[in-house]
C-alpha cells in the first residue's frame, strides 16, 4: 500500500493512487485508529470531544464529492456519526466545524495547492488543526495491519446511512461566520468600505469574503470563483506567476487591489493597486503590526524558518517573544496550543492569529488586510513601503535546484555546516542555525536557507535579503553549492 503521511496528510494522483478502493482502506484505518485507545480523545480548549462524532469536508477537486461521501460511508460503518459539508468548503472552516461541533476528529477531501491531477486527505483533530504527527503514524500502522490481514473497508450504504441519522449534512459556513466575527470588525470595514478583487482560484474558497462582507457596502468582484476541477490549467497556488488574472482585473479597473486563497483556502496572497504582489511575509509583518498598534494585542510570535525576519524586528520592538519552528504549520500549531500565541505564519501563506484555530486560514486572512486598509485609509502599496521603510528592506526570492543525484539530507546539513563560509555577497555570516536545513544569517540580517529535500535530488534554496543584489548574491552561493555536489 504506497500511501504515506506527509505533514499534512496524504496526495496522490487521481486514478493512479488516488482511488476510491485505496481511500476506502485508507478511511477505515482513520476509523480504526479514532476508535483506539491509543487516540488523543482530550479536550479541545474546555469541551470534550464526542468519541462517535466526525466531520468530513471536501474542495473543488475532480470527484472531491463522490469521494467524500465515501469516507462517510466507511466512517458510518464503523458507527461513527458523520457530519458532511453540503459543498465544498475552505478547509480551515471544516477545521473549525470540528472543534465547534466538539468531534474527535475530520477529514478534507483536497490535495491543497497541488496541480489538478491530485487529490488527497487531511486528517484534523479535535482541537480544529492538523493531527498530530504521531496520530497520522497511527493510521499507518492500521493501514499496513489490515492489509496484512486482507481485511478490507467496512462500508454502509449512503441512503441508509442518512435514514438512520449516521450520515448528516450540514453548511459549516454559519458557525464560521459567528466565530470569524469575533475576529474581525466589520464595522470599521463598513466605516470605510473597500473595492477589491477577490480571486479564489477556482478553490473551495470562491464567495467566502464576498458573502462575510455582505451589508457593509464593500464592492466585491470575483473571480475565477466558477466550479472548475482544472483550475483553468494554473496551480491552485497564490503565488505571482499564478496570478495573471488577479492582475489583469486589477488592471481592468474591477477593484482597487485583490486578495487571493489556494485551492482549498488555507493559505493566502494579496495583489496591491498597481499590481504587485503582496506575498505572505509582508501580509505577515502587517498583520502583526496591526494587531499590536491598532488592537493592543500581545503574545507571542511563531514564524517557519524560511519566513521573513521583518517579524523579528518587528518583535524586538514590541518586546514580544519570538520562535522559529521547522517548515510546516504543525510545528506552529504547537505553540499556538500551548502558549500565548499573537501569530503563527509561513512563507507558503498559511497564517492564523490569536483566539482563531491553529491553522493557516487564507479568508480570515483576506478579512484581516481588508480591514487593516479601511482603518489605515491608505492604498495598499502604501501600506507595504510605509511597512518596509519602517522594517525592511526585504526582498525575497525561492529557488529549487536539482542535484544530480539523491543526498542524505543529514549528511548534506552536516556538509552545509561544516563548510559554512565567512561571508556572502560582502556581508558576514554573523549565525549559523540547523533546525530544518541550514540557515546562514548575515550581520546585516540578510539570511540564506538551504533545505535539502528528504525525498527527491533537490536543493530548495531561500533568500531574503536588504537589497536585490544581496538577494542575487546569496542565491548565487546556493547555486554554488548545488553546483559542488556531485
Amino acid at each position: 500500500m504506497t500511501i504515506h503521511f506527509g505533514t499534512d496528510g496524504w496526495r496522490a494522483v487521481i486514478s493512479d493512487t488516488f482511488t476510491f478502493n485505496n481511500l476506502r482502506m485508507l478511511t477505515q484505518a482513520i476509523a480504526d485508529a479514532v476508535a483506539s485507545e491509543t487516540w488523543d480523545k482530550s479536550g479541545n480548549g474546555g469541551s470534550v470531544p464526542d468519541p462517535k462524532k466526525f466531520v468530513v469536508g471536501f474542495d473543488t477537486r475532480f470527484l472531491s464529492d463522490r469521494y467524500a461521501g465515501d469516507v462517510a460511508r466507511v466512517l458510518a460503518a464503523n458507527g461513527f456519526t458523520v457530519y458532511l459539508a453540503q459543498s465544498d468548503a475552505p478547509t480551515p472552516t471544516i477545521s473549525y466545524a470540528v472543534k465547534n461541533l466538539s468531534a474527535i476528529a475530520g477529514v478534507m477531501i483536497t490535495a491543497s495547492h497541488n496541480a489538478p491531477r491530485y487529490n488527497g486527505v487531511k486528517l484534523k483533530a479535535a482541537y480544529g488543526g492538523s493531527a498530530l504527527p504521531e496520530q497520522c503514524h497511527r493510521v499507518e500502522v492500521y493501514l499496513n495491519d489490515n492489509e496484512e490481514r486482507a481485511r478490507g473497508p467496512n462500508l454502509m450504504d449512503f441512503d441508509l446511512a442518512r435514514e438512520q441519522g449516521l450520515i448528516q449534512k450540514f453548511n459549516p459556513l454559519p458557525a464560521y461566520f459567528e466565530h470569524l466575527r469575533k475576529l474581525i470588525n466589520s464595522d470599521v470595514i463598513a466605516d470605510n468600505p473597500q473595492r477589491f478583487v477577490v480571486d479564489s482560484m477556482h478553490g473551495s474558497g470562491r464567495g467566502v469574503i464576498k458573502a462575510f462582507l455582505q451589508g457593509t457596502g464593500c464592492e466585491i468582484t470575483e473571480i475565477r470563483s466558477e466550479m472548475n476541477p482544472g483550475f483553468g490549467g494554473v496551480h491552485p497556488e497564490p503565488s505571482a506567476k499564478n496570478l495573471g488574472a488577479l492582475a489583469g482585473a486589477i488592471g481592468a479597473g474591477m477593484g482597487n487591489f485583490g486578495v487571493t486563497s489556494d485551492g482549498d483556502a488555507d493559505r493566502i496572497g494579496a495583489m496591491d493597486e498597481r499590481g504587485n504582489f503582496v506575498d505572505p511575509h509582508k501580509i505577515m509583518a502587517l498583520a502583526l503590526r496591526y494587531l499590536v498598534e491598532k488592537r493592543s494585542w500581545s503574545g507571542a510570535a511563531v514564524r517557519t524558518v524560511s519566513t521573513t525576519r521583518m517579524v523579528d524586528r518587528l518583535c524586538k520592538r514590541y518586546g514580544l517573544k519570538l520562535y522559529e519552528t521547522p517548515v510546516g504549520f504543525n510545528h506552529i500549531a504547537d505553540y499556538m496550543l500551548t502558549e500565548d500565541v499573537l501569530i503563527g505564519g509561513e512563507e507558503s501563506g498559511g497564517i492564523s492569529f490569536k483566539g482563531h484555530i491553529p491553522e493557516g486560514d487564507g479568508p480570515i486572512m483576506g478579512l484581516l488586510l481588508v480591514e487593516i486598509i479601511a482603518v489605515a485609509k491608505k492604498p495598499l502599496y502604501a501600506l507595504v513601503d510605509d511597512l518596509l521603510a519602517d522594517v525592511g528592506p526585504a526582498f525575497y526570492e525561492r529557488t529549487d535546484l536539482r542535484l544530480h543525484h539523491p543526498v542524505a539530507k543529514a549528511e548534506m546539513t552536516n556538509f552545509l555546516v561544516k563548510k559554512a563560509p565567512a561571508e556572502i555577497g560582502g556581508q558576514k555570516v554573523a549565525e549559523i542555525s540547523n533546525i530544518d536545513g541550514v540557515k546562514y544569517i548575515m550581520a546585516d540580517d540578510s539570511w540564506l536557507l538551504i533545505r535539502p529535500s528528504g525525498t527527491e535530488p533537490v536543493l530548495r534554496v531561500y533568500a531574503e535579503g536588504r537589497s536585490a543584489g544581496m538577494v542575487k548574491a546569496l542565491l548565487g552561493y546556493g547555486e554554488t553549492v548545488a553546483a559542488s555536489v556531485t
